[in-house]
């Protein structure tokens, strides 16, 4: 009965995702191009969550190798109950291909990037397909004291080229984040820690690999659905031909969940 139970809560997540955009697995190493955004392709150890490759509750977390115009982009932990990404992993590679000289969505399709666009609702109640992950509905809703974004863990400046950057902004990627930590200390974060690949991580080419995670906050929700995530974290590695030397580093940083607290 769990197998069957197990097996339709992925087929509800998949109605929601484009398959031309993500696709749920089993596991990462079912799909072999999923397995190379993992140093080595060995997946981060969560303890009650991910453990030796092998996802602890399989009708919560749901591993999604996420592609993007028929190429598989990052990797993403899907948490369903929380509604928000445990963690994405990608390479971090340092070219830029074909990208805008300004900033902007303008000459991308945001309609294509998303997994759902809009919480349809039936005699009053919320659709069954939106029950397992977050819609445009949800980031519509507004919190008391708070201006909360879309914060991407697999953020668009670390992204090589157009496509790259496009897959990023499906729903599976970002959590809720305070408008203050998304543009500040976030940010700098994500500049640092590109900073530091661009200057360390050469291989012949530049080539890193990074794990961004979001920790779930106590009963702070987004629309009375999505977890407001309590900590943001990023793990990153890479190897140094140049000098044979590993390069480690991890940046946190503590959220604002409500207003006055860090």
């Amino acid at each position: 009965m769990m197998g069957v139970l197990n097996h339709l809560s992925t087929l509800l997540l998949l109605s929601l995702l484009p398959p031309a955009l993500s696709h749920v697995v089993e596991n990462f190493s079912v799909v072999p191009q999923c397995k190379t955004f993992f140093l080595e392709g060995t997946t981060p150890n969560l303890p009650g969550i991910l453990v030796g490759g092998t996802v602890q509750n399989q009708s919560r977390y749901k591993p999604i190798c996420q592609k993007y115009n028929n190429m598989y982009r990052f990797a993403t932990l899907y948490d369903t109950t929380n509604k928000i990404p445990v963690f994405s992993a990608y390479t971090f590679t340092g070219k830029v291909v074909g990208r805008p000289k300004s900033p902007g969505l303008e000459s991308i399709d945001v309609e294509e990037m998303k997994t759902q666009h809009g919480a349809k609702l039936i005699n009053n109640s919320r659709d069954i397909r939106v029950i397992h992950q977050a819609v445009d509905a949800d980031y519509n809703a507004t919190v008391t004291n708070m201006i909360l974004e879309r914060g991407h863990l697999f953020p668009c400046s670390h992204t090589p080229d157009d496509d790259t950057m496009a897959s990023t902004f499906t729903l599976t990627n970002v959590v809720p984040q305070e408008r203050g930590f998304n543009r500040g200390r976030w940010c700098r974060v994500e500049q640092n820690v590109k900073k530091t690949l661009l200057e360390k991580c050469k291989d012949n080419k530049t080539k890193a690999y990074v794990v961004t995670g979001a920790v779930p906050s106590n009963n702070n929700t987004l629309n009375n659905r999505v977890n407001i995530p309590a900590l943001l974290w990023t793990a990153f590695c890479c190897y140094n031909n140049n000098t044979s030397n590993w390069t480690v580093g991890a940046y946190w940083g503590r959220t604002k969940t409500t207003l006055g607290k860090h």
